[in-house]
């Protein structure tokens, strides 16, 4: 059991990496046509960047399909929890915490949530493709500790 909780928490940690590349190679790039409309200023409740929700869950939900219906193939199960996993942490750090898109009150009292607030919202003073920096959701370097100029 230690081997696929291990599995598990692999998988969330490197869908990171996973996160990054595609954040900035592939939406401020050949699907920047999605991911535009995240950086454009709307009152809809929904964007066509939000396909990209749809699109990160298949694979998830693929892998734990394999791995209930084959005992060969159990070990997706974890991956696929693994990647649900970042999912989650995705959707309430970047849609709630950061762009509100549940109304909540919360207020970043800790290092950590603070700096990849930061690193979120100096991604997002850029509304093209080009120029963007800090496409990590769930990681930030030190550098954004602190805001420009402070």
């Amino acid at each position: 059991m230690l081997v696929y909780i291990l599995l598990a928490v692999g998988t969330f940690f490197f869908m990171e990496g996973v996160a990054w590349f595609t954040h900035k190679y592939i939406m401020h790039g050949v699907l920047w046509s999605w991911h535009r409309s995240h950086h454009t200023v709307h009152n809809d409740t929904l964007e066509k960047n939000d396909l990209f929700a749809v699109v990160f869950s298949i694979p998830a939900i693929l892998l734990i399909l394999l791995g209930t219906v084959s005992a060969q193939f159990y070990f997706a199960l974890y991956i696929g929890i693994g990647i649900t996993g970042y999912g989650i942490f995705y959707f309430v750090f970047h849609d709630v915490i950061v762009h509100r898109r549940i109304k909540i009150n919360y207020k970043a009292k800790n290092r950590y949530m603070k700096r990849i607030m930061r690193a979120h919202y100096i991604h997002h003073e850029k509304h093209t493709k080009e120029g963007c920096e800090a496409f990590g959701f769930l990681y930030a370097p030190k550098k954004y500790d602190r805001l420009p100029g402070n």
